[in-house]
């Protein structure tokens, strides 16, 4: 089943469009090794094999269910997703709800290769970036991979010394599971 994005108000897409990242290394999901004074994560998993399957993983990576099949709520500027799409993405409930906007720095568009990496604005409780890339790999395998940089952006994540590291690597193991679990 697929879940749907919403719509940013074009008034908050105009001001996050041309917000700084809350970062310098725009990009560095991108290279190896991930720049220093972050907090580092890579994590991957088998979510079947053949092209077919690539086909099916990286159109739900690109359409944001990622995020959505994770219980992520996800409002954008563009589903699909473009490179310099905006969104703000939230976890929680109610007066707990964390919005995190966000900006996408790439897109990666091969043929063997599909995905994306968005880097965190103003507002967002971390400073860093996080890719999202599903491969097809030599051995037939497909393979979707989660790459992240990140420090606490806000007083909230300061506060919360070692459990944000661990509140990422709880999300992180969502994100793998969401698309690990898509139908054919």
């Amino acid at each position: 089943m697929s879940r749907s994005t919403t719509r940013l108000p074009d008034a908050t897409i105009e001001a996050l469009r041309h917000a700084p990242f809350t970062y310098a290394e725009v990009g560095a999901t991108a290279d190896d090794p991930l720049p220093s004074g972050y907090a580092h994560q890579r994590r991957e998993v088998v979510v079947g094999r053949g092209a077919q399957r690539f086909v099916r993983c990286a159109q739900a990576v690109m359409g944001w269910q990622v995020q959505l099949r994770s219980g992520i709520a996800v409002a954008t500027s563009d589903d699909p997703i473009v490179d310099g799409a905006i969104a703000r993405i939230a976890i929680g409930v109610g007066p707990l709800r964390l919005h995190a906007p966000t900006r996408v720095v790439y897109v990666v568009d091969e043929d063997r290769r599909t995905g994306f990496a968005y880097g965190t604005l103003a507002g967002h409780p971390e400073s860093g970036e996080e890719s999202f890339v599903v491969e097809h790999r030599p051995d037939d395998s497909v393979v979707f991979v989660v790459r992240a940089f990140s420090r606490p952006g806000s007083l909230l994540t300061r506060a919360a010394g070692p459990l944000g590291p661990v509140a990422q690597h709880l999300v992180a193991g969502r994100y793998l599971r969401a698309v690990a679990g898509l139908p054919d």
